[in-house]
């Protein structure tokens, strides 16, 4: 998938920077947004729970899934033309 973004140039000239989105990219989004996804996960199941190691379990799970699920829907919106 290619992004094109207008961005305007320190000499007030407006241009266009182009992103695309490889399947490298779309795995890093994946890992960093799992990151953050997990630590909230993990945060809201200690908090429910009020057992540490079942945040972590349910945490671990969620991750797994979940990362699984993030990436095949990047690769999926990758296809779809504009």
């Amino acid at each position: 998938m290619t992004v094109v973004m207008p961005i305007v140039l320190s000499n007030g000239m407006e241009s266009e920077y182009t992103v695309k989105d490889t399947r490298l990219r779309s795995l890093i989004k994946t890992v960093t947004w799992r990151i953050v996804g997990s630590l909230a996960t993990f945060a809201t199941s200690w908090a429910v729970t009020g057992d540490l190691a079942l945040g972590g379990e349910i945490a671990l799970i969620q991750v797994t899934v979940n990362a699984v699920l993030y990436y095949l829907h990047e690769r999926i919106w990758s296809r779809v033309q504009r």
